[in-house]
């Protein structure tokens, strides 16, 4: 009776290897792509930016209707555009540029904001040490950047078209004001393409700013230095014909003018240059943006010890 007793218990115990090899799970197979991990990734950047909605995605559209008030303000219906634009009214010109300035100014903000503050703080490793591949990680923060600045740019066009109406609202009546700017959209394509490119653009920019900088000061200059004027002097707020030689050629080595330039083309139907030409440079410089972003993760420049 021992004997099948000692028999029995020899066969059921597990030996240390078997019980090791039971708990050892199985490596996860993610196939092409880490599907889940980029979804993840994009969530964080959305959620970071949507948490604090007042100072993202508010105050850049109350910044821009206070633009347009002041110019509205200033010129009232006296602005006389020349050249391409002759005859148009100047707000409805004015207001796709500072859309799209607006659109720009935070897709950037956000991957160089979110980037630079993880440096900071060392808290790379929370995407550094997920499986997630460097083409997964440039697809995560751009995707983020973009959808900020796409956010702020659709609300501060429906603002500006539709603020004669809010106004009358708000005073329940009482007031009844033309809108800021009208912006009837002529070629539909041309809204979405060209602002889709900048919003990407400038996403690949403000990470790769965002992993170059070693501090807040860095990355200040990057902005005011390189984004700020080169939003600024980019026919946004005039048309670029009205300059002299040889600004007016150098106007045209500015790559925020063929998205600002085409943009205002899917509004008005009416452009500075060939809305062909700012096809294929907004393309260019959008895979080439997003290359460079994908360089730096695969490398680990400034990231990695």
């Amino acid at each position: 009776m021992s004997d099948i007793s000692v028999q029995d218990t020899s066969e059921t115990a597990m030996s240390p290897s078997a019980s090791q090899a039971a708990l050892v799970r199985p490596p996860r197979r993610y196939g092409l792509m880490n599907g889940l991990g980029t979804w993840t990734l994009y969530k964080r950047e959305v959620q970071r930016f949507l948490k604090v909605w007042m100072q993202t995605l508010f105050a850049p559209v109350i910044t821009t209707l206070l633009f347009m008030t002041v110019f509205k303000l200033a010129f009232g219906d006296r602005g006389q555009l020349t050249g391409d634009f002759e005859g148009m009214i100047y707000n409805n010109f004015l207001a796709p540029g500072l859309v799209v300035m607006g659109l720009l100014q935070n897709a950037f903000q956000n991957t160089s904001s979110s980037l630079t503050i993880s440096k900071v703080q060392g808290s790379q490793v929370d995407f550094l040490m997920p499986p997630l591949s460097p083409l997964e990680l440039t697809l995560g923060f751009i995707a983020g950047a973009a959808t900020r600045g796409i956010m702020v740019g659709l609300i501060s066009g429906l603002a500006i078209h539709f603020s004669g109406t809010l106004i009358w609202l708000v005073t329940l009546g009482q007031v009844n004001v033309d809108s800021l700017a009208s912006l009837n959209i002529t070629h539909f394509w041309a809204v979405v393409y060209f602002g889709a490119a900048a919003a990407i653009i400038l996403g690949a920019l403000g990470a790769m700013g965002g992993i170059w900088a070693d501090k807040f000061d860095h990355l200040a200059a990057v902005t005011n230095f390189v984004i700020v004027p080169l939003t600024f002097l980019s026919g946004t707020f005039y048309d670029i014909k009205v300059m002299v030689e040889p600004f007016y050629t150098i106007a045209h080595f500015d790559p925020f003018f063929y998205l600002i330039d085409g943009f205002r083309y899917g509004f008005l139907g009416v452009a500075n240059s060939s809305v062909m030409t700012g096809v294929a440079v907004s393309g260019v410089l959008a895979v080439l943006s997003s290359a460079g972003v994908w360089w730096m993760f695969r490398s680990g420049y400034k990231l990695k010890a």
